[in-house]
């Protein structure tokens, strides 16, 4: 067995010798869902577990829930794992981010151990802890910051229903919608009133028609957050919330010209005034080819098997900050199965990402990434790396 060899294997052995306290990990996080920007309990039992083993932990970083937990020298390669662990409002943590969290840091955990069976290689593990990824873009200030500047890589893995390398995640936009009209009493007067809610309603009406004319990989998706106070008072103010997504950022802004139509229409048709004020911006996710296929290459080592179906693939897209990451550095965001055919976002989902079959499978992750990261780390000519850079410039140079 050669040296690199006997360094994956000692790497990937820590990770099922702690398998018990990760477990734990995740349960603690899953167990005291926390929604953007509120996880503070996260934020406590992820930081103290890290520098219980040895990292040197940065708390309240950029965020106040943020973290950034370090290991190794800076003049080698700097890989980043990138950990998720806020909840959803309501129905907890129905997107798994407990086990982003345990993959991120069991993965952290491998790497340093192999970077300590060689002490006179350079290289470091960088974990990252970014909150509020369900609406908070968490990651985005983090960039602002400079966070990403000196990392060269950018790893995750996301729980889903199939094994998926190479998932796309769409451009999203948010949209708040305000309508202004004019109260009066429903019954004595309503003739004196301007109805608000009307135009809501005909904004909700129009843009479900004109899905005709949505290409087949958009998505819009809304609710009702205000609809007046009381039946009896004409409603002066009504506001809507959407969810805007798209493959690209030029696409989301075709898109975004026919939803503004059907707002702007439905104010005109009800005399009514509008405003609407677009929020948090997330970027597609655009996966190095290079850095998957390292993946891919150690996952099928480990025994998965990726869907072969492309309306899968297509059917489980969503939209993360993650994207914004992979627009700075090489970025990689697989999905993974937790063996349920529940899908991210409801309840089911939140029952499967709490069992012992979805830490298992976190586990393996965890040493898929690990082992991904070490083929940079470790290759001595940085000719991984060179062809996983070059990759990132011709892609965003045509761009």
């Amino acid at each position: 067995m050669d040296v690199l060899t006997q360094r994956r294997s000692y790497s990937t052995q820590q990770i099922d010798q702690k398998s018990q306290e990760l477990k734990e990990l995740s349960f603690q996080i899953w167990s005291h869902p926390e929604t953007c920007y509120n996880e503070t309990h996260a934020h406590e039992v992820l930081t103290s577990f890290l520098e219980k083993e040895g990292f040197v932990v940065e708390r309240n970083f950029i965020h106040q829930t943020g973290f950034r937990a370090t290991f190794g020298t800076s003049n080698g390669v700097n890989v980043c794992v990138i950990c998720e662990y806020d909840a959803l409002p309501e129905i907890g943590h129905a997107c798994g981010h407990n086990l982003i969290a345990e993959c991120g840091v069991a993965a952290g955990i491998a790497i340093k151990a192999a970077l300590e069976k060689a002490p006179n290689k350079h290289g470091k593990v960088t974990i990252l802890g970014t909150p509020a990824e369900e609406g908070g873009g968490g990651k985005l200030k983090m960039i602002e910051a400079g966070v990403f500047d000196d990392i060269h890589v950018a790893l995750m893995a996301h729980p889903c229903p199939h094994n998926i390398p190479r998932p796309p995640l769409l451009a999203k936009q948010e949209v708040q919608i305000t309508f202004t009209g004019k109260p009066a009493h429903a019954a004595a007067f309503p003739w004196q009133g301007v109805n608000a809610l009307d135009a809501a309603v005909m904004c909700y009406q129009a843009i479900s028609v004109m899905r005709q004319q949505f290409k087949p990989t958009w998505r819009v998706h809304g609710i009702f957050t205000n609809g007046g106070v009381k039946p009896s008072i004409i409603p002066d103010k009504a506001e809507l919330q959407y969810y805007l997504r798209a493959p690209t950022v030029l696409e989301l802004e075709e898109l975004k010209s026919k939803f503004e139509g059907c707002v702007q229409g439905s104010a005109l048709l009800a005399g009514c005034q509008v405003s609407y004020k677009y929020d948090t911006g997330y970027l597609d996710l655009v996966t190095n080819q290079h850095l998957a296929s390292l993946y891919e290459k150690h996952a099928t080592a480990q025994g998965l098997v990726f869907t072969t179906d492309k309306s899968v693939e297509q059917n489980e897209s969503a939209s993360g900050d993650i994207g914004n990451v992979s627009q700075v550095i090489p970025t990689i965001q697989p999905g993974y199965s937790i063996y349920t055919s529940e899908s991210n976002h409801t309840r089911g989902f939140r029952e499967a990402a709490g069992s012992d079959r979805a830490h298992l499978a976190t586990l393996t992750q965890a040493k898929i990434l690990a082992l991904t990261a070490l083929d940079l780390i470790f290759d001595d000519n940085d000719k991984t790396l060179q062809a996983i850079q070059e990759e990132f410039k011709a892609t965003f140079s045509s761009r």
